[in-house]
């Protein structure tokens, strides 16, 4: 991950349905650089995505030493979408990304 590797390059990351694992193999899991990272990070994740469980992204948080906050979007996948579920249950996403991210860097 490049904020990992060049300092300085941003003040905060927004990253969008983290693919933790490849679906099915947990054990192959893609962390080796989140220690790495130094700058605070909001997460947003589906909680039926199979790349990543709402546990295994938070246990995975706790490797990054800088301020994380896990945004875990309830029903939807790693495309954070819901299928043919209600539209305003889609259409609310994109507001809850934007306050979870203002509240990260007002704490």
């Amino acid at each position: 991950m490049l904020a990992s590797e060049e300092e300085n390059l941003a003040d905060g990351l927004l990253i969008l349905s983290y693919p933790l694992h490849p679906p099915g193999k947990p054990a192959r899991l893609r962390t080796s650089h989140l220690p790495k990272v130094q700058v605070p990070a909001l997460f947003v994740q589906g909680s039926k995505d199979p790349f990543g469980s709402p546990s295994e992204i938070q246990s995975a948080l706790k490797l990054i030493p800088a301020q994380t906050s896990l945004l875990l979007v309830e029903g939807a996948g790693h495309d954070l979408s819901f299928g043919r579920k209600a539209l305003a249950a889609r259409l609310d996403i994109p507001k809850r990304i934007v306050d979870a991210f203002r509240e990260l860097f007002t704490r």
